[in-house]
């Protein structure tokens, strides 16, 4: 009931919607009673206005919001809604008060009938939030339906360039957009009107009347025991069979549920491809017009009672809910992985704030060292300045007593010039004692003179002594400056060094980030090819279930003795058709 409960509120959607002409949310109370009492009269359900005016005593003039009128609705209508009233009925009563306020169908290749087909399928296909819009998924599911049912070729490159311009626009249809894509025809170029048309009541048949097989048969009767010619249409619970195709003579009707069971016969009384559905209190004996169609309808009839047995619903509802949850899967995996990856960019632009913030500690690194070499440079250059200085002020001490002693030693050369003259005196005077003793007393004078000047002499060799002491401590006291500046430079090296080893550390980690994001996006977009295989797989899946064969009858109506309802160049193409859809179905699995 939940399930009729969903799909009723659609169709009630789009009414109250016409209802609300200047779309405010709000219908009048008179409107809403005239809706009310369609609805119940369709539905089979006791109407009740004396409720509906206790409901809203407070608001008699002005108009109704769709918040106050869902409780009424859901009280006095839904809750006592009953599975014994026409459903297409009530879809053609809500479907009559909207149409004409939302499209303009002289334009468009369909009818009103086929309009009214598939702003049906929309509502079948539509999300369950409102307001109501059709996905592209759902889009595709049902375009692809349509092109199967008409014999044609789906063209998915056409597909995927109007899905780039939905997307643009807001990636979902409402129904009279998609009544307006189907009826101009975009996607069915080259098929009629009369086609079209066709395909558009098989998929209509198949998703909404829930036929799961059609199409004429051999059924012996119950009393007379005479074969007559039916056309018969299988839906979940029953098996009805028709004087013909447009279904306006219904002959009768086989009910089947939980305990029926369905077997083949052998040939028999001029009959073939004979199989039998045993019932409680009957069985029914039909002859299919080949092998083929017996084991097809006795395949999809065994399908019915086993989904009665297991309590399941309808195939295309049970493939509509397992679509829904496999994008309900898929959206939950890609907010996940999208949660993910926002918490890896996270990650990574901490790694890159991490990485900005040592690069610029790095540059004010880099600019003091630089700073550091420039200033030990400069200080540098001042200590060789002065060093030069102080070298060229004692080399001109140097050149100073160099002089002097060149000076002194021109003296002493004029002393031993004068020596050597005495001496020439002393051998002159040799003769003569007083000149003797007067030379001896002369030399004695000229001795302590020359002790005075080697005295002098030893003095001026210790001062030098001195001053060349000065110089090699000063050469030191450089040296040692030079070599604490060199240790300071290698220190700042070395710092630098191991600031460099954890920049390339932290550029490793980004990389590592990096990886581990390439990663996460393969893995999204494998996720996605996955989630595509698998729909491919539902779709194709979908359309081995679907036993819905294309019942066109030519003009050529002949019985089971002659080639069924086809000529004999369509029963060739179609059974080529087949072979080939066999042969790629085998070749795909």
């Amino acid at each position: 009931m939940g399930l009729l409960r969903d799909e009723l509120l659609k169709s009630i959607w789009h009414a109250f919607t016409a209802l609300d002409v200047d779309q405010s949310g709000k219908v009048s109370k008179s409107q809403l009673k005239v809706l009310s009492h369609n609805l119940c009269t369709v539905m089979k359900i006791p109407h009740d206005p004396v409720a509906l005016e206790q409901h809203f005593k407070d608001d008699d003039e002005g108009p109704v919001s769709n918040q106050g009128y869902m409780p009424y609705l859901n009280r006095f209508i839904l809750d006592k809604v009953r599975d014994n009233f026409d459903i297409l009925e009530f879809n053609n009563v809500c479907w009559t008060l909207c149409f004409k306020k939302n499209i303009n169908m002289s334009h468009l290749l369909i009818s009103n009938d086929d309009a009214f087909k598939v702003w049906c399928i929309f509502n079948f296909l539509s999300e369950d939030r409102y307001p109501l819009v059709i996905i592209t998924e759902e889009i595709e599911y049902f375009l692809r339906k349509l092109m199967e049912a008409m014999g044609g070729i789906w063209n998915q490159e056409r597909f995927d360039d109007y899905k780039l311009t939905l997307n643009r626009k807001q990636q979902c249809l409402s129904a009279w957009e998609l009544i307006e894509l189907v009826g101009m025809g975009h996607f069915s170029k080259g098929m009629n009107r009369q086609t079209l048309s066709m395909g558009i009541s098989e998929v209509f048949q198949e998703l909404i009347l829930d036929v799961l097989r059609q199409g004429y048969m051999m059924k012996k009767g119950h009393k007379r025991k005479n074969w007559t010619e039916r056309w018969f249409v299988l839906g979940p619970n029953s098996m009805s069979y028709y004087v013909s195709e447009d279904l306006t003579d219904k002959k009768g009707e086989i009910l089947l549920d939980r305990n029926c069971c369905v077997e083949s016969l052998p040939d028999k009384e001029g009959k073939k491809c004979l199989f039998i559905v045993k019932c409680r209190d009957k069985s029914f004996e039909i002859s299919a017009s080949d092998k083929k169609r017996k084991q097809e309808w006795i395949q999809a009839i065994q399908t019915c009672i086993q989904l009665l047995r297991l309590g399941l619903p309808s195939p295309h509802l049970e493939a509509r809910l397992r679509r829904r949850e496999l994008r309900q899967k898929q959206q939950a995996e890609q907010g996940e992985l999208e949660e993910r990856m926002r918490l890896l960019q996270i990650a990574n632009e901490n790694k890159h704030r991490q990485l900005e913030s040592m690069k610029k500690k790095l540059e004010e690194a880099a600019a003091t060292a630089t700073l550091e070499e420039q200033r030990r440079k400069q200080t540098q250059t001042d200590l060789q300045d002065r060093y030069r200085t102080d070298l060229e002020r004692e080399k001109m001490v140097r050149q100073q007593m160099e002089e002097q002693v060149a000076q002194k030693s021109s003296e002493l050369e004029q002393y031993l010039q004068r020596v050597r003259e005495l001496e020439d005196m002393y051998h002159r005077l040799e003769d003569a004692l007083e000149d003797e003793r007067q030379a001896r007393q002369d030399e004695e004078t000229m001795r302590k003179l020359q002790t005075r000047l080697l005295e002098e002499e030893s003095a001026k060799r210790a001062e030098l002594e001195q001053i060349h002491l000065q110089q090699q401590r000063a050469i030191s006291q450089t040296q040692a400056e030079k070599q604490e500046l060199e240790s300071e430079r290698l220190a700042k090296e070395m710092a630098l060094q191991a600031a460099m080893l954890q920049l390339e550390s932290l550029e490793k980690e980004r990389h590592g980030a990096l990886e581990q994001y390439e990663e996460v996006r393969m893995k999204l977009e494998q996720a996605a090819n996955k989630t595509k295989s698998w729909k491919d797989k539902v779709a194709k899946h979908e359309g081995l279930v679907r036993l819905i064969q294309p019942g066109d009858k030519g003009p050529q109506r002949m019985t089971n003795w002659g080639p069924a309802a086809f000529t004999d160049t369509e029963l060739d193409l179609r059974k080529k058709s087949w072979q080939e859809r066999k042969n790629h179905n085998q070749s795909a699995q």
